[in-house]
């Protein structure tokens, strides 16, 4: 157990339940932890077993719904209006309640990723292959264009009519005022997904548990909340993706789509990068823990 010294608890009890005081090391107990090896690039047994591909089948799965009930909850917006729609709060409700179930249902079948971003910082951690991040990514884009189809099948007029959920950058604000937001919220959600899920935190710092997709979905209502009115908010590429694919005849969503790729994916770079570097400080640990 090395680097001990760096682990302080605060507020800990030991396991009689007996309070420690703040600013005292941990007790050992609580405090032995080993840091799980990085993930292989490339793991070719992956493909060989069941669970891979049954993970990349439930984040399909997540995908599809969660564009089910995103973009049917846009469109009742839309046909409602006013103060007879859920609002822009209905809304980022909607987002991230979603996720919270789905992250709760798949956490343990595939970890919940339902979004290339997160799938893509996990993988700059390596915590998942570069294989698995890829079939990832291909499943949430799919179960997202069949999740917006579906919705587009129930109600078709309605959907072309009201612009089917796609994102674009709303009418005021520059493209570098989207990306900026696109950076900034998926920073927020994927740094919340690495905390929320951070092994080390669990068995060494003696935290208060919290249900971890909790934190994820309502990191995910909040920056919603900041951002609808400026981009729609995407911080999920797959999302995005669905929504411009079905839509398709929408061309200034086309036109801002490459922001709803390129903004996440440097929120996911930056998030895993102080993450890995400022939070764990892992390239200056000769241990990793």
């Amino acid at each position: 157990m090395a680097d001990k010294e760096d682990d302080i608890a605060v507020g800990a009890t030991t396991k009689y339940g007996e309070r420690i005081p703040l600013g005292t090391s941990a007790p050992i107990d609580a405090r032995d932890y080993t840091e799980p090896a990085f993930a292989p690039l490339v793991d070719r047994k992956e493909f060989g077993l069941w669970a891979f591909w049954r993970a990349g089948i439930a984040e399909f799965f997540a995908s599809l719904l969660f564009l089910y009930i995103a973009i049917n909850t846009v469109m009742g917006q839309d046909r409602l209006g006013g103060c007879n729609g859920v609002g822009t709060q209905g809304i980022a409700w909607a987002f991230g309640g979603m996720i919270f179930v789905l992250v709760y249902c798949t956490a343990g079948i595939s970890g919940g990723h339902i979004n290339p971003a997160v799938t893509f910082g996990l993988f700059l951690a390596r915590k998942v292959s570069l294989p698995r991040a890829v079939f990832y990514m291909i499943c949430q884009c799919l179960g997202a264009i069949c999740g917006a189809g579906i919705v587009k099948g129930f109600q078709p007029g309605f959907y072309e009519a009201n612009g089917g959920g796609a994102n674009q950058v709303a009418h005021g604000y520059t493209k570098g005022d989207g990306l900026g937001a696109e950076i900034v919220g998926t920073f927020v959600l994927v740094y919340t997904v690495f905390s929320a899920t951070d092994a080390k935190r669990k068995a060494r710092d003696s935290y208060v548990p919290v249900l971890a997709p909790l934190p994820i979905g309502f990191a995910v209502y909040l920056v919603h909340l900041a951002t609808i009115p400026i981009t729609g908010t995407g911080i999920n590429p797959a999302r995005s993706l669905g929504a411009a694919v079905i839509f398709n005849r929408h061309h200034n969503a086309w036109n801002d789509h490459w922001i709803f790729w390129v903004g996440p994916l440097l929120g996911a770079t930056l998030a895993a990068t102080y993450h890995m570097v400022v939070i764990r400080a892992m390239p200056f640990s000769k241990t990793r823990v």
